[in-house]
This record gives structure tokens, C-alpha cells and sequence, in this order.
């Protein structure tokens, strides 16, 4: 990547005949767990390079609003500027040490609920029935209609009309992604965000027009959804749902690496009755320079690419979701399924693996119960329920550990079969400083994943060629009761 700077924008057996149904392995997330709610995001993001920042007259009526209404601290520190990455951010307006009071913004500036509530809009959407961000999109939509006469105008006027989230691609830069894992959550995303304007159109767009006097279309839906989900800061989420005008404006860099926050919400004047949300600075910085945060460490590439529009060069950033599930074609369903609830899983279990990681430590228990049948199965007898996950954290028989190897080795080779580019095609591309923002995240992105499936076919790999090695839970047994060495030698005893 050119720049390192972006915009925010997993006792002897019973013989038994019955072999287990292999197990169910998605290679692919369908709605994120993370993503049914907007605000679900990490921090804010101010514009992208896909919009044309806002004209100067638009950009200093901003200032002079923010100004107003005290958002900027009233201490002149930063200042909202067009950024050479492109749209806005925050610059420093002199030298400011680490810590310095950035924003506080008053909470009669936020767009949440509150506002929802106090607004004309409240009555329309009943006694909050519907979910904070479905009624601060709906908000955000009804003050545009408003045009110059809504209190928000001069923020409004500020906010692109698209990021590079994939949620904004064409079909044809999809395919970019194609085989991937955030295509497929893309497509989720978008065919919810469809579901929910579909029932607000219904019940509340179509029956207030006096609140929206025009044509109200899924674009412009999604629009105020991108908006929420790019710009709404980590722990604003949920029923705390909030958008913060001008604070909202610092963008992301991944030089800044402390996970200690840069915000708190705070109470201020007499008796601290007035809520402020306060932005400080992580690092310092000289005057004239761009303020920036980190967004979120945690988030993978596809995540930010989905929520912000930009991706890092990092390799911790690169990640991949095993998605196991427990078939109900198993002849010992009920079975597995009661274990894995009694070790705080489900039917269903989720594995993120970050490239250059270790497996996550439940992912090989969860793949030896999915695989467990055949002479293994009187490990899920009651007589084991409560200790069966300790012997499913160390390998059970070569023929379950044998079952694992293939399972996975399998899908990751189907999924790398679904690329339509190599790892090294993709190396090769990523070399060109040249490329367009939204093709750079679909290299990066598609490279990433297809590192990590490499990785974890090759961590399997190594376990098939190490599984005559391996001590299983006979021998374990044998050992625990006397009966073999050390070394794995027989004892006898002469009567």
C-alpha cells in the first residue's frame, strides 16, 4: 500500500458399525455476526476517495456551526481541512501534546435516538420498536429532505454521498472479490439492509409524507446506512447508536497502535448536567499536521474494508472464518450437541485465524467431536459428558485425527479453487503504487485469505505426517491405569 494512512469512511470401547456424516465446514460467513446492526463498526470515517470532498463555502458554514455551538472545545486545537488522502479530517491548529482536548461536541448535536425521539419523526416511528440504527438512518434521511432548514444542514452538507466500503462497488469491481469470504458477506449485508428498507418503506416512509416528501429509494437507504457504519465510533453501538458531527471527521492511521481509548463521554457546566462527547488526541502532534486514532485493532481487512472502505499491509490484519457446524444428518446429534453446549458452544461455532497465529484453542476439540463416530463413539455415552471435552483437547484415535486432516484440507482447497487469482498473481499487482483504492483493497483482501487457507492447509498437512507420532487416548488411558511405560512399552505381570 502507498501510504500508511487511511480514511475511516473458529475403558474399552463400544464397537460400533456407524461412521459419523462428516462434518459440515463453511468456507464462507453469510450475514456477519458482527454486521447485523449498523454501529457495529469501530470508529468513524469521515469521507473517502471515492467522493469529491465538499466545496469551501459548504466546508467554512461547517466550521462556523461547529464553532457556534462550542463542538470545537473552543480552544481552537483542530480544525476540520481537506486532507491529501482525500475528503476531510481533522488538522492541528498548533502544536498539540498527547491527550489535548480535540472536540466536545454536545449532545444536541448527536444523531441518535434522543434525537429521533425529540424530532417530527418521533411520532412516526412509535415507542422505539424499531433498532437505533434503523431510526438514526431514518433520521439522517428526513433531515436531508429538510434541507437548509434542518439543525444538522451544515453536517449534512460535509458527508459524501459514498466510501469505498464494498457495500457501494458495482457488479463489475465485485468481481475483484469474487471467492472470497467479503464478497459473500457483502452480498449479506446489502440483502438485509434491502429487508429492512422494505418493511420501513411500508410502514413508516409510504405512511408519512409529509416527512418525506420525495422519493425515498433503497440507494439512499443504504447511503444513510454506510454513513452510520463507517462513521459511528467502536462502543457507540447498539441502543447507544450515535453519530457524532466534527469529531467524527479524524481519520484513521495504523501508526497509531495504543488500544487505549481516545473519547469518553463526559458531564460538563454546573453539576455536569451537560453531555459532551470529548476527543482527544492519542499522539502528539505538530501544528499543521492531520490528528489521527485507531479505529480498531481487532478488525480484519474484510471488516475494514466493509465498514471504512480501506485495508492496511499488515499481516495481522489477515484473516479467515472456519464455520463448523454440528449435521443433523448425525447419527449422534443430540449427543454432540449437548457437549458442545456444555463447553459454551453451539450447532453452529466460529473460528477466526489471523495469519502468522496459532488455531484458536477450541477449534481442534470442536472438529475432533463434528468427526467422533465410529469405535471413538462411547466417548459421547453419559458416562463421559462432563469430562469428553478434556479428551477432545488431545487427538483420540488416528482414524478421528486422520478425519480432521481431511475435512479441512479439503475445503481449503476447495476454497482456494475459487479464486480466480494466485497468492503470487496478487503479490505481483500489489506492487504497482498505481492502483485504483478500490482494486488495492480487493488485491489485498483476496491475497490475505488466500495466505490464511494456505496456512491452515499446511498446518494440517504437517499433522497427517505426524499422526503415527501421536499419543491417543488408549495409550493415554493404558498409561493413566499402569499398563504402559513411558516408553510406550507393555506391562505384564506374572501371577
Amino acid at each position: 500500500m502507498a501510504s500508511a494512512i487511511h480514511h475511516h469512511h473458529l475403558l474399552p470401547p463400544r464397537l460400533l458399525s456407524v461412521h459419523p456424516q462428516p462434518p459440515r465446514l463453511r468456507l464462507r460467513r453469510p450475514l456477519p455476526r458482527r454486521a447485523a446492526a449498523a454501529g457495529a463498526a469501530g470508529t468513524s470515517s469521515s469521507t473517502s476517495a471515492a467522493a469529491p470532498p465538499p466545496t469551501d463555502a459548504a466546508l467554512q458554514e461547517f466550521r462556523r456551526w461547529v464553532s457556534s455551538h462550542g463542538a470545537d472545545a473552543g480552544a481552537g486545537a483542530a480544525t476540520p481541512a481537506a486532507v491529501p488522502e482525500g475528503g476531510l479530517g481533522l488538522v492541528a491548529a498548533r502544536d498539540l501534546p498527547r491527550g489535548e482536548v480535540l472536540a466536545e461536541v454536545p449532545k444536541k448535536l448527536w444523531l441518535d435516538t434522543d434525537a429521533v425521539a425529540a424530532s417530527d419523526l418521533g411520532g412516526a416511528v412509535g415507542g422505539g420498536g424499531l433498532r437505533p440504527w434503523v431510526a438514526v438512518a431514518l433520521l439522517l434521511l428526513r433531515e436531508a429532505a429538510r434541507g437548509a432548514g434542518s439543525p444538522w444542514a451544515p453536517y449534512l452538507a460535509i458527508l459524501p454521498r459514498q466510501t469505498d466500503s464494498t457495500i457501494f462497488w458495482s457488479e463489475e469491481e465485485l468481481l475483484e472479490i469474487q471467492g472470497t469470504q467479503l464478497l459473500s458477506t457483502t452480498m449479506g449485508v446489502k440483502e438485509y439492509v434491502q429487508s429492512e428498507f422494505e418493511s420501513v418503506e411500508a410502514e413508516i416512509i409510504s405512511e408519512n409524507r409529509e416527512l418525506f416528501p420525495g422519493t425515498v429509494t433503497f440507494d439512499d437507504f443504504l447511503w444513510a446506512f454506510g454513513i452510520l457504519r463507517s462513521r459511528v465510533f467502536a462502543e457507540l453501538r447498539g441502543d447507544k447508536l450515535a453519530l457524532i458531527p466534527f469529531a467524527d471527521l479524524v481519520n484513521h492511521s495504523d501508526d497509531i497502535t495504543s488500544k487505549e481509548s481516545s473519547w469518553e463521554i463526559k458531564g460538563k457546566g454546573l453539576f455536569g448536567r451537560d453531555v459532551v462527547f470529548s476527543l482527544r488526541t492519542p499522539v502528539n502532534v505538530k501544528s499543521g499536521e492531520q490528528i489521527y486514532i485507531q479505529y480498531d485493532l481487532d478488525k480484519s481487512n474484510a471488516e475494514l474494508a466493509l465498514d471504512y472502505g480501506f485495508t492496511e499491509s499488515n499481516s495481522s490484519r489477515d484473516a479467515y472464518t472456519l464455520t463448523l457446524e454440528i449435521s443433523e444428518s448425525d447419527p449422534f446429534y443430540d449427543d454432540k450437541l449437548d457437549i458442545a453446549e456444555l463447553n459454551g458452544m453451539g450447532e453452529t461455532a466460529y473460528f477466526d485465524i489471523v495469519l502468522g497465529e496459532s488455531l484458536p484453542p477450541q477449534m481442534l476439540p470442536y472438529l475432533r467431536l463434528l468427526c467422533l463416530g465410529g469405535t471413538d463413539a462411547f466417548l459421547l455415552e453419559a458416562l463421559f459428558r462432563n469430562a469428553v471435552w478434556g479428551h477432545l483437547e488431545l487427538p483420540v484415535s488416528q482414524d478421528n485425527e486422520e478425519a480432521i486432516c481431511q475435512v479441512i484440507r479439503n475445503a481449503c482447497k476447495s476454497a482456494l479453487g475459487a479464486y480466480h487469482t494466485t497468492i503470487e498473481e496478487d503479490e505481483e499487482l500489489l506492487g504497482n503504487e498505481n492502483l485504483q483504492p478500490r482494486l488495492q483493497i480487493a488485491v489485498e483482501v483476496r491475497a490475505g485469505e488466500k495466505k490464511v487457507l494456505q496456512q491452515i492447509d499446511d498446518i494440517f498437512k504437517q499433522r497427517e505426517e505426524e499422526l503415527d507420532g501421536l499419543e491417543y487416548y488408549q495409550e493415554r488411558r493404558l498409561k493413566d491405569i499402569g499398563l504402559v511405560g513411558d516408553n510406550g512399552e507393555i506391562i505384564f505381570w506374572e501371577s
